[in-house]
């Protein structure tokens, strides 16, 4: 496939950095790359993902450094005329920052910046087209977001400069303005917004992909990376975490899911309804683009002096490749939990009704056999006190009918003493 067929991609990406050695061993961990020398110039590391080659790492040159420039990622877009579209870019009022430099059997690249200041290559590849591996267009990088002062104008600038194409807008109200998305040929894999002054000079920020959003942050964290947001989940199901590595570099991860744990999705985009993007004071959506794959050779990067670094860019968000996220204000995860341990509690509570409902009927029968044994006491009592009193009642009658005997013969005897 020809640099023609793919023109206006992003095809490469370059670390410029501090420390390359702490920087090839952070990006190991946290998102499973790895290294390898290139034979043609020893200064300069090939990024190798699972899909091939991806991009390089290199040294921050010395008067980057002594510029205050930190260490920067640094995007290449694909180009079939070099010499011409560094041209354009000057004509629409864009600066070229290192001129066109040659890279034996690979290809011709200039590093430049668009009329805001956000600085990125322009590649030409050379030679026949072959390659290892996937290719600069495996999808290592999964999105990118300019963050400017006029997107408006910045767009203008590459829909000349690269094709690109504005295929929706969003509006985030009177203090963000629109965020906009872009694409190609019905692939949408940027996006724009109108950066606010305290987030640094114009630059872009390009998208890792990784499998385990969870797992490729806490490795970051680890490594010594200061999260700026995330993870967090935007419309469509897909989590993204913002980050600076520990020399300074601003990079973002993004996954298609969140594996290790369980959370709300988002609500579902209506049928029909035009894709938009997230506010990027929350986050800005990206769309995880599929371009076909091309066998584009990997680029080498000299040293670039006036090349802008990353700029700290507000939380974006990709999402699939179809469609662009719909707006979402508040992330509800964190929600979820005490959810979670309710329904846990339930069975146990359940279980605990069920041990108070077995022995309801065995205390019952205790309770029925004691009134029983009460009552049968009760009557026995009664019964023996009955049998007592009977019994004092007839003796008493008895001595009473004796007494009056005795008295009525006492009488008779006296009564017959009188008469004699």
């Amino acid at each position: 496939m020809s640099s023609a067929d793919n023109r206006g991609r992003f095809v490469w990406h370059d670390l410029m950095t501090t420390d390359k050695k702490a920087a090839s061993g952070f990006y190991a961990k946290v998102l499973g790359w790895k290294t390898q020398e290139w034979d043609k110039n020893p200064d300069y590391t090939l990024w190798v993902g699972a899909n091939g080659m991806l991009g390089g790492l290199m040294s921050l040159p010395q008067e980057a450094r002594a510029a205050g420039s930190p260490s920067h990622w640094l995007a290449y877009i694909l180009t079939d005329n070099l010499d011409t579209s560094v041209q354009t870019v000057e004509r629409l009022g864009g600066r070229t920052l290192k001129g066109a430099t040659e890279v034996p059997d690979v290809g011709r690249f200039a590093v430049v910046a668009d009329p805001q200041g956000a600085a990125f290559c322009l590649f030409q590849q050379g030679g026949a087209p072959g390659g290892g591996g996937g290719g600069p267009l495996s999808n290592d990088f999964s999105w990118h977001e300019l963050g400017t002062t006029d997107p408006e104008a910045a767009l203008k600038f590459y829909g000349e400069l690269c094709g690109w194409e504005n295929t929706a807008k969003h509006d985030m109200g009177p203090n963000m303005g629109f965020y906009y998305l872009v694409g190609m040929k019905g692939v949408e894999f940027a996006g724009a917004f109108k950066s606010p002054a305290e987030r640094g000079a114009p630059a872009w920020l390009s998208y890792a992909h990784v499998a385990d959003i969870d797992k490729a942050t806490n490795a970051a964290k680890a490594g010594g990376a200061k999260i700026s947001h995330g993870p967090m989940q935007v419309p469509g199901g897909t989590w993204i975490t913002v980050l600076t590595d520990p020399q300074g570099a601003q990079v973002a991860l993004h996954a298609d899911k969140r594996v290790t744990a369980a959370v709300a999705p988002a609500a579902p985009a209506k049928p029909g309804a035009s894709a938009k993007p997230v506010a990027p004071a929350q986050s800005a959506a990206p769309a995880a683009a599929k371009p076909p794959a091309a066998a584009v050779k990997a680029p080498t990067s000299s040293p670039t002096a006036g090349a802008a670094p990353a700029s700290k860019a507000p939380a974006p968000a990709p999402t699939s490749a179809k469609k662009a996220p719909l707006p979402q204000k508040k992330a509800a995860p964190a929600k979820q939990q005490p959810a979670a341990k309710k329904k846990k509690k339930a069975p146990a509570k359940k279980a605990a009704a069920k041990k108070r409902a077995a022995k309801k009927p065995k205390s019952a029968a205790r309770s029925a056999r004691k009134k029983v044994a009460v009552k049968r006491k009760a009557v026995k009592k009664r019964k023996v006190a009955r049998g007592r009193g009977a019994k004092k009642k007839s003796g008493f009658e008895v001595a009473k009918r004796f007494a009056a005997k005795q008295a009525d013969s006492l009488l008779k005897r006296l009564r017959g003493k009188k008469h004699r």
